[in-house]
């Protein structure tokens, strides 16, 4: 693999090397490079202050060694920005970034762009995984990282060349560098085997964490044949099961390798040992090994540790065609099978039991490749990388403080705290009323709310809010057995009103409460990543449906609306929910025609409640019909509706509900509702992700502060104690009362405001 030619390499080496990453004693693929490569560098340059900041998935942590001077955690945005700040103050001459798109929270891992953005030293990224095919998350992430590095290093020419080709970044900002491995010496693996009580056996060995994307199953389906021809042949499977695998699912995908052994005959062939092993027992078990086995599924796979460990210690090699295994096994240094053929796996593995003069041959031919991947080489390549990065470098690194001015710096969110909402549910669903921060009994529940919430811990789970995520999940799963029984089979229709005593107050709500919940259960279908509630959402989104052509609220029209989009995100080609998008679409088209004129350009003779919804509906349809007499027509209705709920001051002031506006009558200013502000925070960001006018960013974070005091009485609405907020302003107070409906407002505008410093996905419609 080509070097870096030292010639154009700056003569002052960097003497303070940051590495961002997952770090041991995690447990992850990412931890364990992150700290060897570490190490490496530490100790290929004595001269240099090496440290490390580690990613943590769990909100615990881990107890790290002292080179982790600080943590991030994976799903707190304002921990990138801290980590950032570290680094700055630190004074950093490189960063070094573990790229993984699991490892990062937000949508894509986008989080982890809060941090680029705000560091000021030269940084190095390395992509353990390039996509051939990536979302448009992943594409706008992968992009952004690589805008925001200095360079970027891949451990495979195929990596480089879809970097280029994919993603279309220059080659001179690329270097291929090897994955690090342990210098183990070449040695006959019987010297090893006595310990593990498999003397005088043929071993074969999988290692690494287990999940279902490692092929094992295929292995063990070919051991009846390599049995047959070859019986002294045991297979090890080494490694415990992924932990956020277990987390999901415990021990089913070995249980089920378990029972294909025993089904296939050949128990007595196959050892299971569950543990994360150390590197020390690592280059025991490589030792005793005489052929390693790497059946992974996915072709696009770029990197593998364990194959680059097992071919550098000069084992034979039989793997699956995936990208990495086949750059290092070329030219007759292992041999590669289809992917999911055990027939093909029994035949290479036959092969080299069979004829031991190639096995050798193979072995020697890996071990003379892999002392260019020994962690010795590798740390000096990534030296060389990092002295390049800082030449190219074109300008200086800013001073810590000389680019935080307001206009610059993003702007500092509260933190999410859904203590309220949590002390708000029950086993049934959410309550609809709170007397201060209190739950209210009395009122019971609606389908209203329970939709909210719904919205919300989708949001939340999506885009990587902080909460932790058991808690997320079962908050949805009540939520959403609420809108499942608010749906009454026999007529079609949501029910709204429920008591504390788990009756139903009406036969049928109202059409808004109808087309909120099937806005809600199309987030599910399009958005969920729980299997289940998934399914549940299209079922009950299907069967809403069906009613929505027969309402007249235009408000009903919207909701629907934006819970279609959220459908067909995740079932695109669904005739009779395009069919209904084109209807809804039209019949609000129908409306402003029939009533804007130019002194009021609005759907109706007056302007009532969650107005900016029908403005956001049609910026939607028009973007994704396309439409583009919706998209202008829903930026004329926001425009306007921007312009009447203005103070002077420049304060957001939106139309109160007592009274509302009528044409040609005043506008009631008082009471005014936390739904406003958040129907004209969603809206407002509709209209910039479809505009990239930044002016309506600004909109959005106008309305947002209303929540924090930028109002007409200067009263902050959200109370950061409780994580409630109150129920409207009056014209003297504020209403203290912390209900469901104004605190799910402020939770669902705080999530998008989070999410719009990172456009990176098509966003949830709150």
């Amino acid at each position: 693999m080509p070097g870096i030619e030292r010639s154009s390499i700056d003569s002052a080496p960097a003497t303070r090397i940051a590495f961002l990453g997952g770090y041991e004693p995690r447990r992850c693929g990412i931890a364990t490079f992150t700290t060897d490569l570490c190490e490496a560098v530490a100790a290929a340059a004595p001269g240099a202050e090496c440290f490390a900041g580690a990613m943590n998935d769990r909100a615990e942590g881990y107890r790290y060694p002292l080179r982790v001077r600080f943590e991030v955690f994976e799903k707190e945005l304002d921990s990138y920005r801290r980590g950032a700040d570290f680094l700055n103050f630190n004074n950093a001459d490189v960063l070094c970034v573990q790229h993984e798109f699991g490892i990062f929270g937000g949508a894509a891992g986008s989080h982890l762009l809060a941090l680029l953005k705000e560091v000021r030293m030269p940084v190095v990224t390395t992509f353990h995984t390039v996509l051939r095919d990536p979302s448009p998350a992943q594409r706008k992430v992968m992009e952004e990282v690589v805008r925001r590095s200095d360079r970027v290093v891949v451990m495979a020419r195929q990596g480089a060349a879809m970097l280029r080709e994919i993603y279309a970044v220059p080659e001179a900002k690329v270097d291929v560098i090897p994955h690090g491995i342990p210098d183990i010496p070449f040695a006959d693996s019987s010297s090893c085997k006595a310990q593990f009580g498999v003397e005088g056996r043929r071993v074969l060995l999988t290692f690494g964490l287990l999940g279902p994307g490692k092929g094992i199953e295929h292995v063990i389906e070919a051991l009846p044949e390599i049995v047959r021809r070859h019986p002294q042949v045991v297979y090890l499977v080494l490694g415990a099961t992924h932990p956020h695998l277990v987390a999901r699912e415990g021990e089913s995908y070995r249980l089920s390798l378990e029972r294909l052994a025993e089904d296939r005959g050949v128990k007595e062939h196959v050892i299971f040992y569950n543990r994360f092993v150390s590197l020390d027992d690592l280059k025991e078990f490589i030792g005793a090994t005489d052929i390693y086995v790497t059946p992974y599924l996915n072709e696009q796979q770029i990197t593998s540790g364990t194959l680059a460990y097992v071919f550098g210690a000069g084992k034979a090699v039989v793997s699956t065609r995936y990208w990495h295994a086949q750059e290092l096994l070329a030219e007759g240094r292992g041999k590669l099978v289809p992917f999911r053929d055990p027939a093909a796996i029994a035949e290479a593995v036959g092969a080299f039991l069979d004829d031991p003069v190639l096995m050798e041959r193979t072995r020697h031919a890996a071990y003379a490749l892999g002392r260019e991947m020994i962690w010795p080489a590798v740390a000096q390549r990534y030296l060389e990388a990092f002295q390049r990065a800082r030449v190219d470098r074109r300008a200086a690194p800013r001073a810590a403080f000389g680019g935080w001015t307001l206009a610059s710096r993003p702007y500092d969110l509260p933190p999410l705290r859904l203590d309220h909402i949590v002390r708000m549910s029950d086993g049934t669903g959410i309550f609809q009323h709170a007397i201060f921060n209190v739950p209210n009994f009395h009122e019971g529940y609606c389908t209203d709310d329970n939709a909210r919430a719904f919205i919300l811990c989708n949001l939340l789970d999506e885009t990587g809010g902080d909460s932790p995520l058991e808690n997320l999940h079962r908050l949805a799963t009540g939520y959403l057995a609420f809108l499942a029984a608010a749906l009454n089979n026999q007529t079609g229709h949501f029910r709204n009103f429920m008591s504390h005593g788990r009756q139903w107050l009406e036969h049928a709500g109202s059409e808004d409460s109808h087309a909120r919940a099937l806005w809600a259960v199309g987030v599910g279908a399009g958005r969920s990543r729980n299997t289940g509630h998934r399914r549940l959402c299209v079922q009950l989104f299907e069967r809403g449906l069906t009613i929505v052509g027969t309402f007249s609220s235009p408000r009903a029209w919207a909701f629907t609306l934006l819970g279609i989009h959220e459908y067909l995100r995740g079932y695109p080609i669904t005739p009779a929910v395009l069919d209904a998008r084109a209807l809804l679409t039209g019949e609000l088209l129908r409306l402003w025609k029939s009533c804007a004129t130019e002194n009021w350009p609005w759907f109706e003779p007056s302007a009532t409640y969650d107005n900016a919804r029908l403005c956001q509906a049609l910026i939607l349809s028009g973007q994704w019909m396309p439409n583009p007499e919706a998209l202008e027509i829903g930026l004329k209705s926001l425009r306007w509706l921007t312009s009447i709920q203005k103070t002077q001051a420049g304060n957001f002031r939106p139309i109160g509900s007592n009274g509302f506006y009528q044409r040609d009558g005043a506008r009631a200013d008082f009471d005014q509702q936390p739904v406003e502000a958040q129907a004209m925070v969603s809206a407002c960001l509709e209209a910039f992700r479809a505009t990239q006018d930044a002016a309506w960013s600004r909109e959005a974070k106008r309305a947002f502060e209303w929540f924090l005091g930028r109002n007409d009485l200067g009263l902050p609405l959200y109370d950061a104690t409780t994580g409630g907020c109150s129920d409207g302003l009056h014209a003297d107070r504020i209403n203290e009362n912390q209900g469901a409906e104004s605190s799910l407002a402020f939770h669902l505008a705080l999530a998008e405001m989070n999410y719009a410093e990172h456009p990176v996905a098509e966003p949830l419609h709150t």
